[in-house]
């Protein structure tokens, strides 16, 4: 019933990790997919030896390096499950996440996707999350517009969920999860599993928060530019994400003001011009 999605690049001191709570779930998934995106270490290997002794069925897919969305697409496609759950290569799973995830899936057939609090670690010391990053329920879309408050490691979704509303953009290198939840959450309720299901390390140098950090909102404008130009939100929703788009694109362009780059802040300040929402004057 349940479909387990790892997508991993160069993770194997993690990994094991991962796998291992997957496995050791109290309610078993069906399969386990590990999309390794052109590991350059011995990822393959122990995810075979893992495999090899493992009571699920574990499936490795091997690829060109193409990013984390390529890497989770992948997944999807091949997943056989009506259930599809997601979990990054560095993160884990507590024993019960998939039982208690279900259930409560079950308890809400309309729901089409679900996902949990998070424990965060951050370099192996327990860190509290701000009052900003509590995940929200019901209609995420005013929540998420600032930045990402779905967990990747913690979602659980029906398959006709990207029937409906698409895959990862392969485009993004980083922020394509902020996308996604952006064009379903404008149409689609988030059922929060209020549980802490899923730990979450960070501070870490590879990851791609880190990698991509000086110009995470430069994707997460793409995004939004995307979303407004689809025609699909409602005129609240619309003024919503224009003025959040307009933001970025000024805190952006003044950076890039700082930084020498007057060329590229004269785009992003016009971008801002060009989406904001009728009646604001700010600059």
């Amino acid at each position: 019933m349940i479909s387990a999605i790892i997508p991993t690049h160069n993770r194997e001191p993690f990994l094991e990790r991962s796998i291992g709570s997957v496995l050791a779930q109290r309610l078993a998934c069906g399969e386990l997919i590990v999309v390794d995106d052109g590991s350059t270490d011995n990822t393959a290997a122990l995810v075979e030896r893992m495999a090899a002794r493992a009571a699920v069925p574990v499936r490795l897919v091997c690829q060109r390096n193409s990013g984390a969305a390529a890497a989770r697409n992948a997944g999807i496609r091949l997943a056989r499950g009506r259930l599809l759950a997601f979990l990054d290569s560095d993160d884990w799973w507590l024993p019960d996440k998939l039982a208690v995830q279900a259930a409560a899936m079950a308890a809400r057939p309309e729901s089409l996707v679900a996902h949990t609090r998070e424990i965060w670690f951050r370099r192996g010391q327990r860190v509290n999350q701000k009052k900003k990053h509590d995940p929200p329920d019901g209609d995420i879309f005013a929540a998420s517009l600032g930045m990402c408050v779905v967990g990747m490691s913690t979602v659980m979704a029906r398959r006709e969920l990207f029937d409906r509303y698409g895959l990862f953009d392969e485009s993004l290198p980083c922020c394509e999860d902020y996308d996604l939840w952006l064009r379903i959450g404008c149409r689609e309720p988030f059922l929060l599993v209020p549980d802490r299901l899923t730990g979450k390390d960070g501070g870490r140098p590879d990851q791609l928060s880190a990698i991509h950090r000086q110009g995470m909102d430069v994707f997460r404008i793409r995004a939004l530019a995307a979303l407004l130009d689809s025609g699909v939100l409602r005129p609240d929703q619309r003024r919503a994400a224009a003025a959040e788009l307009a933001r970025k694109c000024r805190i952006y362009g003044q950076g890039c003001d700082k930084h020498g780059r007057p060329e590229e802040g004269e785009r992003y300040f016009n971008l801002a011009a060009r989406y904001r929402p009728t009646g604001d004057q700010s600059a």
